[in-house]
């Protein structure tokens, strides 16, 4: 029992440090390069600089009350499950980003006002803090949990990974009409180190396709989110444990890293017992997002 109690309190401390180390790296980033440079990314960090703009509403009170706001929606349409992977960020981080305004507005620009240096080492530095929240298993409640909520209540014919990309696209693409052409494109550049940057964080360098072998009880829940709100395909394999057994069906799947941590979040919440073997992929040829043709000359 004391064992267990110390390793649950060993968890919470990780956790803790984690969320800590997550939200100064993702916060330090925002308000020493984003905002001094006048650069905008995707998300809810975009949206509130751009309701900043038009509005004059600091983008600290607009991300606040934008959080609060999700965590409602997630709660309204995907219930209190949902809810418990966000609400911790959801409070957490948009503090730590008040407290790193109030600290460091005005102080210093880190990286002197160049603005392609500025966007990577944006994407570098937030895109790691990213990676501390996901690696633990939390979420900031942004992008990925709007295109739940939409995906849920109004585009279930839709991927979620294909929601979080329109809704990143459409952040961008206003900025072009409240700012200017290159901030739009400085903002491209920006999205995409930050999600090489979280994938490093939470994989290592390595392939950008996974292949995940799944054995779980509950495989009909898993199997229908990974068909219907992923959009992957899945094969199905008959197997016996070797010590129980017992019969088992084991799912196989090819996904993207981000696809894989939606699938993974999914897992834990449905069955925490499930057995899940991850292998990076080098090359997949066939038809499919992410894979290569099979012809040779394509």
């Amino acid at each position: 029992m004391k064992e267990r109690i110390e390793r649950i309190w060993a968890k919470y401390i990780i956790d803790a440090l984690y969320i800590v180390i997550g939200c100064t790296l993702l916060a330090f980033a925002i308000t020493v390069i984003l905002k001094p440079n006048h650069l905008i990314t995707g998300g809810v960090t975009g949206f509130s600089i751009v309701i900043e703009a038009l509005l004059g509403i600091p983008y600290t009170v607009v991300f606040y009350g934008m959080s609060l706001l999700i965590l409602l929606l997630t709660f309204v349409t995907l219930g209190i499950v949902e809810v418990r992977k966000i609400i911790i960020l959801s409070v957490v981080f948009p503090t730590f980003l008040v407290m790193f305004e109030h600290i460091f507005s005005g102080m210093f620009n880190f990286t002197g006002g160049d603005l392609f240096l500025s966007s990577i080492y944006y994407g570098l530095i937030a895109g790691s803090g990213a990676g501390f929240f996901l690696k633990r298993g939390f979420s900031s409640g942004g992008t990925d949990t709007i295109a739940k909520v939409i995906h849920a209540k109004w585009l279930p014919f839709m991927s979620i990974s294909q929601l979080v990309a329109i809704v990143d696209i459409v952040v961008i693409g206003t900025s072009i009409v409240v700012f200017d052409l290159p901030t739009a494109l400085y903002a491209i550049i920006t999205q995409f180190v930050f999600m090489k940057s979280l994938e490093v964080v939470l994989y290592g360098f390595g392939n950008n396709l996974l292949k995940l072998e799944i054995i779980s009880e509950k495989e009909v829940e898993i199997e229908k989110f990974i068909l219907n709100d992923v959009s992957r395909g899945i094969t199905k394999y008959n197997i016996v444990g070797g010590y129980s057994n017992l019969q088992r069906i084991k799912l196989v799947t090819v996904c993207s890293r981000r696809e894989s941590m939606m699938i993974r979040q999914e897992i834990a919440r449905i069955d925490q017992s499930a057995f899940v073997t991850v292998t990076a992929i080098a090359s997949v040829w066939g038809i499919g997002a992410g894979f290569d043709s099979i012809l040779p000359n394509e």
